[in-house]
């Protein structure tokens, strides 16, 4: 019987049109938040910290295909993963490689029917997502969104990176992605589990931030000794200041003890700024 540590995640969190771009095709599901279809982004950095009792969750997602398709992908996925989590939070917390299977069908599903339905060929979407249950942490993901651990001092890429080879001109194709018809190919997420260590952080990140940034660049800012969310808005910054060719978005979280002080007066801020 392994020991489960009582914890907290504490996350900040964003989501940029980027410099280039005429519309946002990224959107995210960060503790219940998320974006609307048509959306510009988030207002500044966002943050909130949670109970791991409570199963905490968290996704990003990179839509792709014209005609702003990729943005209803986006969309739906960050919709369909919201239910899904919602009405099967005991699933995750007891058998969470049944909840993995069971969402990423989901989230397919819907993208699929949309496409279907509206006659769309090519739509689609990434996805990175952490899920937190009491004994350990589940990343997984499709496409070219990424997962990185920062922990032990050195920045891993603990996600899998779904493309055909590499290509010289343009971006290679997505070998996996939400959107995939069941027909033509299996649906196959790269799953990892890790076991909670306090101070562990983990970046999930649309390829807007991947594409501008080099790992090294990445593990600089992690390991600079800001908090959460000053470190979100340095990779958001250094992103844009190298281009910011595509929609930005990053999902930063670490493990942390639990503080329940700490957490009781976050919640009463949270309810001032609400007001």
């Amino acid at each position: 019987q392994r020991q489960t540590m009582a914890y907290q995640i504490e996350c900040a969190y964003t989501c940029h049109m980027g410099n280039v771009r005429a519309n946002n095709e990224d959107n995210f599901w960060c503790f219940g938040e998320s974006l609307p279809m048509n959306n510009e982004g988030t207002k500044g950095i966002c943050s909130k910290i949670i109970s791991g009792s409570r199963v905490p969750a968290m996704a990003v997602f990179d839509g792709m295909g014209g005609e702003s398709c990729g943005e209803v992908a986006a969309f739906l996925a960050s919709e369909e993963f919201g239910k899904f989590y919602n009405t099967n939070k005991r699933m995750l917390r007891d058998i969470p490689e049944e909840f993995i299977d069971g969402i990423c069908k989901k989230m397919n599903q819907a993208v699929c029917s949309y496409g279907t339905d509206n006659h769309i060929q090519s739509m689609g979407s990434t996805m990175a997502m952490v899920l937190f249950t009491p004994e350990s942490m589940f990343a997984c993901n499709l496409g070219d969104s990424r997962i990185y651990l920062w922990g032990e001092n050195k920045l891993r890429q603990i996600s899998t990176d779904h493309v055909l080879g590499r290509s010289m001109v343009g971006k290679a194709p997505l070998t996996q992605y939400l959107g995939l018809p069941e027909d033509l190919q299996m649906l196959e997420p790269s799953v990892a589990e890790i076991e909670h260590k306090e101070g562990y952080k983990y970046l999930l990140c649309s390829d807007g931030v991947t594409d501008m940034l080099s790992d090294r660049e990445i593990e600089e800012i992690l390991s600079g000794g800001l908090g959460l969310s000053e470190m979100v808005d340095t990779l958001l910054q250094t992103a844009l200041d190298k281009g910011g060719r595509d929609n930005v978005t990053i999902v930063l979280c670490e493990v942390q003890k639990l503080d329940t002080v700490r957490m009781v007066k976050t919640w009463m801020k949270n309810l001032k700024d609400k007001k």
